[in-house]
C-alpha cells in the first residue's frame, strides 16, 4: 500500500485514480428521494439516498429521511449516513437514532462554515438543557460535554415520551475539519477515530452508529473508509490483502458520492498507512498520535463571519467612481498628448488647480464639472501658491468639460452646416456628370 501510494504521489494521478472509481461507481435507482412530498427533507438535490439501502422510518406518518445504511459483512460493522438535519428534519433524525437502536452520533463538520449554514443545532446547548420534537414526540437533554482542542464528545439523554424510555446517546463531534477538504494530519484523525472505537459505539453489540455531515458522502465517506479498512486489515492478519479502491466501490453500492474529493482519497490512504502500523503491533504509535495532535490545548475560538462593510461614499477626487467617457481623462490625454513621456504628479496637479481656476474666470454663471484633489493629498484641500498658477498657465492649461457656447454673428453660417451643403452639391454635381455621359 505504501509503494503504491508513493507511486500515485509521484506521478501526480490521484485525480485520475479518484474519477476512475466515480465512472465505476454504481448508479442505483432514487425514486422515493425524488417524490415530491421529500423533496423539501433533502439537503442537496444531487444526494439522495438508494431506494434499497435507505432507512425507513417507522413510528410516524412519514418513512422517509436522507440517510443510508453501509453494512460491510466480513468486518461485521454498519454504518448509518446520512445528511447535516434541516430545521424540518431534527425530529425524524432522533426518531431514526431511536428506532436503529444507536448509541453513538459522529459529526464532522460545523453548524457554519465560510459563512453558509450547513447543518441545524439538532441538540441542545450548554444553557438551554432540553429540546422537545413535537412531531416525533422526542425529548432530548444535555448531560454534559468535553472539550479538546479540535473535538467535543458530549452526553446526551434521548427520552421517547410516548413511553417515557431514556437512552444514553454519546455526540462525537470534530469541529476542525473543513468542508471539501481533509484534517490537519492523519495523526488527528486516527485520535479521533480511536476515542469513537473506545466507547464501543461502533461494536456489533449495539446500533449502527450515525455519521454526518453536511451532505453525508465527503468526509463521512472518508471516516467510514478507513475504519473499515483498518477493521478489515486487523481481522485478516495480512494488511497488504485490503485494497482501498476495492473497499470504497463495495461501499458507494449503498450511499452515492462516498468521498468527494481526490484529496480526501489521498489523505484515506494516509490515514490507513498510518494506522496499519497500530493494527501490526506497534502499541506506541497511539500514544503518538494523541501528542501530536494537541488535543489538550484550548479550542480555536470560531467567530461569526464578517458583517458586509457598509458602501463607500461617492469619492469626488481623480479616482471617482468610473464613469462612461469621463471628461476629465479626454482633456488630459488631448492636452499631453504632444509629450511622449508622462508627467510626474506634482505637475498634474498644479495644471488641474489652475484649470479650475481658468475656467471659473471664464463663465462665472455657467455650470460643469472640473476634476478636484483629494483633501489628505498635498495640494488638494490648499489653495495653490501665485508661483504654482504661474507655471500652470504657461503650460496651455487644458479647457473645461463644458465650454459654455460661442456667440457667432448673426448670418455667419456653423462650419458644420457649411461641411454638409459643400458635401451635398459635390454629390449633386456628379450625379449630373454622370447621366450625361452615360445616358
Amino acid at each position: 500500500m505504501e509503494a503504491e501510494f508513493r507511486e500515485i504521489d509521484e506521478s501526480g494521478n490521484w485525480n485520475a485514480i479518484y474519477q476512475e472509481i466515480k465512472q465505476q461507481s454504481s448508479e442505483l435507482p432514487c425514486k422515493f428521494a425524488k417524490l415530491p412530498e421529500n423533496r423539501i427533507r433533502n439537503r442537496y438535490r444531487d444526494v439522495s439516498p438508494f431506494d434499497h439501502s435507505r432507512i425507513h422510518l417507522q413510528l410516524g406518518t412519514n418513512d422517509y429521511i436522507n440517510a443510508s445504511l453501509i453494512s460491510v459483512e466480513e468486518a461485521e460493522r454498519s454504518y448509518i449516513l446520512t445528511q447535516g438535519p434541516l430545521p424540518n428534519t431534527c425530529g425524524h433524525f432522533w426518531e431514526m437514532v431511536w428506532e436503529q437502536k444507536t448509541r453513538g452520533v459522529v459529526m464532522l463538520n460545523r453548524v457554519i462554515e465560510k459563512g453558509s449554514v450547513k447543518c441545524a443545532q439538532y441538540w441542545p446547548p450548554r444553557e438551554e438543557r432540553e429540546a422537545i420534537f413535537k412531531d416525533t414526540n422526542f425529548k432530548l437533554t444535555f448531560v454534559s460535554e468535553d472539550v479538546k482542542s479540535y473535538y467535543t464528545v458530549r452526553q446526551l439523554e434521548l427520552e421517547n415520551l410516548s413511553t417515557q424510555e431514556t437512552r444514553e446517546i454519546l455526540h462525537f463531534h470534530y469541529t476542525t475539519w473543513p468542508d471539501f477538504g481533509v484534517p490537519e494530519s492523519p495523526a488527528s484523525f486516527l485520535n479521533f477515530l480511536f476515542k469513537v472505537r473506545e466507547s464501543g459505539c461502533l461494536n456489533s453489540d449495539q446500533g449502527p452508529v450515525v455519521v454526518h455531515c453536511s451532505a453525508g458522502i465527503g468526509r463521512s465517506g472518508t471516516f467510514c473508509l478507513v475504519d473499515t479498512c483498518l477493521l478489515l486489515m486487523s481481522l485478516r492478519k495480512d494488511p497488504s490483502s485490503v485494497q482501498i479502491k476495492d473497499v470504497l466501490l463495495e461501499m458507494r453500492r449503498y450511499r452515492m458520492g462516498l468521498i468527494q474529493t481526490a484529496d480526501q482519497l489521498r489523505f484515506s490512504y494516509l490515514a490507513v498507512i498510518e494506522g496499519a502500523k497500530c493494527i501490526m503491533g506497534d502499541s506506541s504509535i497511539q500514544e503518538s498520535w494523541k501528542e501530536l495532535s494537541n488535543e489538550e490545548d484550548p479550542p480555536p475560538e470560531f467567530t461569526p463571519p464578517p458583517r458586509p462593510r457598509p458602501p463607500k461614499p461617492p469619492y469626488n477626487g481623480p479616482h471617482s467612481t468610473p464613469q462612461f467617457f469621463p471628461e476629465h481623462e479626454v482633456i488630459q490625454a488631448n492636452n499631453f498628448q504632444t509629450h511622449r513621456t508622462a508627467p510626474s504628479e506634482p505637475q498634474l496637479r498644479k495644471r488641474t488647480v489652475a484649470t479650475v481656476e481658468a475656467s471659473a474666470t471664464a463663465s462665472q454663471n455657467t455650470e460643469f464639472e472640473t476634476p478636484t484633489m483629494p483633501a489628505d493629498e498635498p495640494g488638494g484641500a490648499d489653495a495653490p501658491k501665485p508661483s504654482d498658477q504661474v507655471t500652470a498657465m504657461t503650460e496651455a492649461p487644458p479647457k473645461p468639460s463644458r465650454s459654455p457656447p460661442e456667440k457667432r454673428p448673426e448670418g455667419q453660417w456653423s462650419p458644420l452646416l457649411a461641411s454638409m451643403c459643400v458635401c451635398t452639391a459635390l454629390v449633386l454635381g456628379a450625379y449630373i456628370c454622370y447621366r450625361v455621359c452615360f445616358h
